[in-house]
């Protein structure tokens, strides 16, 4: 079973930006298409952004345009970079692959909060 840790949460200021890291713990993005998903207190996880084995990337409407997803397969390490951010970004942020999703399996995840 692959291993994914996330970090690079923090407290930062609206407009501020942040980059999140997801850490595997061997070479996986090649075979698994990666995502991230959030939960803000009292709601549901959302999915943000994703990146197809072929590096295709999707993003939520609400993020469109200020996160960027992406990977450096020789660090085995996904990345999120959260630009301009607004306080109803502040969530705990998730990686996931699409079969970990798929099963129901979540790591620990890394808050981020945002202050106006």
């Amino acid at each position: 079973q692959v291993q994914l840790v996330e970090s690079g949460g923090g407290l930062v200021q609206a407009g501020g930006s942040l980059r999140l890291s997801c850490a595997a713990s061997r070479s996986i993005f090649s075979l698994n298409a990666m995502v991230w998903y959030r939960q803000a207190p009292g709601k549901q996880r959302e999915l943000v952004a994703g990146v197809t084995t072929t590096g295709r990337t999707n993003y939520a409407d609400s993020v469109k345009g200020r996160f960027t997803i992406s990977r450096d397969s020789a660090k085995n390490t996904m990345y999120l970079q959260m630009n301009s951010l607004k306080p109803e970004d502040t969530a705990v942020y998730f990686c996931n692959t699409a079969l970990g999703v798929g099963r129901g399996s979540w790591g620990q995840g890394t808050q981020v909060t945002v202050s106006s």
